[in-house]
């Protein structure tokens, strides 16, 4: 942990600075000081005369230096700065080094710095100053270039790397560290953490999205779970042979998975591969496939697309091969929208089957889907316990043949996420459908269904109970009569 702050306030003595003072009293070992580097910052930000910016620097830092602190110098817009004015640039770096800080950060704080003039700026710096300064970079994500700034700040020398994880950061971000630790370490041969730390890679970057309330990007470099997708047949027939043929690193070194996509376009080689990751065995002899590969032409004409919705999908394979038992089943169901005030309510009634037993139960919510999810749960619950840690994360519909208007066909799409757990699990959803002990799963884990429907309401329906059935394979294993699922004990190494 490293306590971080500013500069002192002009016309003040570090000594009587409140802020530093309050740093100092954290009683971290490590201090980070930013400070102007721009020219223009000190004439309109500090106005202040150069001299006095350069006098503000040393006696910040040699301030925590006396008090038995190491010191990061932070050279705030010091690319900027230094293609304003190269020579003040340069001199405000001495007075952070005369002052005895310990690192020199260089900062592209607008984050509209090219790698090409990262490189060349970084080099120049590292002449004047000489190999004795150690030199760190921080780069923002302004250009879309923040790390590649990196990376190009590394090629010159530089060892210091700042970064957040997912890039997440002001304005477009921060240099991602989800992308800089794996190149760094495994293109290019640093040792940044321990191996068995960047297996945690991955899980990391889905907690911290969790933390800050953020859907991941399936779509990131190195632990989306796009990033190591196939789609094409060619490309998981070659995968299936030689993973090297389509993927620049096994996914599994960064903590991820190989993911087969399927479409209308998918050929028997991505269906085999997907049977296989679901715990399945699909011959390629087998009349299960091309009676898949006819239903998914079928569906995907009615507007099912499973390319986002893999769980959806497991479910639509296992009916056809006949390894599907569902837990539960709709008799009916009704919804009924109103306003309460200035409130919107909705409430649903749904009339459910498990086993020989139907259960009629109401739900309320904010609207007819909220509602519906209610409803179908309190039915439930009591059968299945486990249900009150699943979670509606994210609801999108997307409307297929705009020219009919309201009476368009929607698809919706609805993905769900587990509660708490305590331990380590691969994330299902995406070749580890494992049942999970004591019905518990990982809060990383996510997975999305779908449902397509002249009406929304029947569609939302179908991707909320769908969400509602996969869960509940994913934490007790297929239901009564299903596939068993040959590789459940890698699930129970914690």
């Amino acid at each position: 942990m490293v306590a971080f702050c500013s500069t002192r306030r002009p016309g003040c003595r570090a000594e009587d600075d409140d802020f530093l003072r309050a740093i100092l009293a954290a009683g971290s070992r490590w201090v980070t000081v930013f400070g102007k580097s721009w020219d223009l910052h000190v004439r309109e930000g500090l106005k202040v005369p150069l001299d006095e910016n350069l006098q503000i620097i040393e006696e910040s830092l040699d301030y925590f230096v006396r008090q038995g602190r190491h010191v990061i110098y932070d050279a705030e817009h010091w690319f900027d700065g230094y293609k304003a004015n190269p020579r003040y640039a340069l001199r405000t770096l001495e007075a952070a080094a005369q002052a005895g800080a310990s690192w020199l950060v260089l900062c592209d704080t607008n984050g509209g710095t090219l790698p090409g003039e990262v490189a060349e700026i970084v080099a120049a710096a590292r002449s004047h100053l000489g190999s004795g300064i150690a030199l760190g970079i921080h780069s923002h994500n302004d250009s879309d270039t923040a790390v590649a700034n990196a990376l190009a700040a590394v090629n010159q020398g530089v060892r210091m790397v700042q970064g957040t994880i997912n890039g997440y950061g002001e304005r477009c971000g921060n240099a991602n560290l989800c992308s800089l630790i794996p190149n760094l370490q495994l293109k290019l041969g640093y040792r940044c953490i321990a191996p068995e730390q960047l297996q945690q890679l991955t899980p990391l970057s889905h907690l911290v999205s969790e933390v800050v309330n953020l859907a991941p990007d399936d779509h990131a470099a190195f632990v989306g779970r796009s990033a190591f997708a196939h789609k094409g047949g060619i490309h998981v027939s070659a995968v299936r042979r030689n993973p090297l043929t389509y993927e620049h690193l096994p996914p599994e070194s960064i903590g991820n998975q190989r993911r087969v996509v399927i479409s209308e376009q998918a050929g028997l080689s991505n269906l085999l591969a997907k049977a296989q990751s679901f715990g399945l065995v699909l011959q390629k002899t087998d009349p299960a496939g091309p009676a898949l590969l006819a239903r998914l032409k079928q569906l995907e004409h009615q507007g099912y697309q499973f390319e986002a919705a893999e769980a959806s999908f497991e479910l639509l394979m296992r009916e056809v091969m006949g390894a599907r038992s569902p837990f539960f089943s709709l008799t009916e169901f009704q919804v009924h929208c109103g306003h309460r005030g200035e409130t919107s309510t909705a409430i649903a009634t749904v009339k459910v089957l498990v086993g020989d037993q139907e259960m009629l139960e109401v739900g309320e919510g904010n609207g007819p889907v909220s509602a519906l999810d209610q409803a179908l749960r309190k039915a439930l619950i009591n059968f299945y316990p486990e249900v009150a840690q699943f979670r509606l994360t994210d609801y999108k519909v997307r409307i297929l043949d705009e020219a009919t208007g309201t009476a368009a066909t929607t698809r919706v799409l609805v993905e769900s996420s587990a509660g708490s757990f305590s331990g380590r699990l691969p994330e299902p959803g995406a070749g580890n459908p494992s049942p999970v002990p004591n019905g518990q799963l990982p809060r990383s884990t996510r997975w999305t269904t779908l449902g397509v429907s002249p009406n929304i309401l029947d569609a939302s329906y179908q991707a909320v109970a769908e969400g509602l059935e996969y869960g509940l394979m994913l934490s007790r294993g297929p239901a009564l009569g299903a596939a068993p699922y040959p590789h459940c004990a890698l699930i129970l190494a914690d």
